[in-house]
């Protein structure tokens, strides 16, 4: 019941409602990525994402951001698609997470590159 009245009234969290109605309507399924997203394109051509958990659009990978934004470089079956040894895995942006990138965070000694005048 709680999940209901969420999709009702809150974008934030997952898909609302309406895009899910929309969805069963009017999508079909183009394919899910390695964070469990799914793709949906409409007969009219518009296209959409179903996120798996927390909205975030940087957890869109490469091989369907060219995709999502009709890109000429489309990956049609991103199932067979190989990838190489160094390239790495799409992570969801880290800002305000203890991962998130610092300078200085490993470095012990916190300093500025610049003194204040008032000491």
């Amino acid at each position: 019941m709680l999940t209901m009245f969420k999709q009702i009234f809150t974008w934030w969290n997952h898909q609302t409602l309406g895009t899910r109605i929309y969805t069963f309507i009017f999508g079909k399924f183009k394919g899910k990525d390695y964070f469990g997203n799914k793709y949906y394109q409409s007969k009219s051509g518009k296209r959409w994402v179903i996120y798996n958990g927390e909205v975030d659009s940087s957890k869109i990978p490469n091989e369907w951001f060219s995709w999502i934004h009709f890109m000429k470089n489309k990956i049609e079956n991103t199932q067979q698609l190989n990838k190489f040894e160094w390239q790495k895995k799409n992570i969801p942006n880290q800002t305000g997470t203890p991962k998130a990138f610092h300078p200085n965070k490993d470095n012990e000694n916190d300093y500025k590159k610049y003194k204040s005048w008032k000491e």
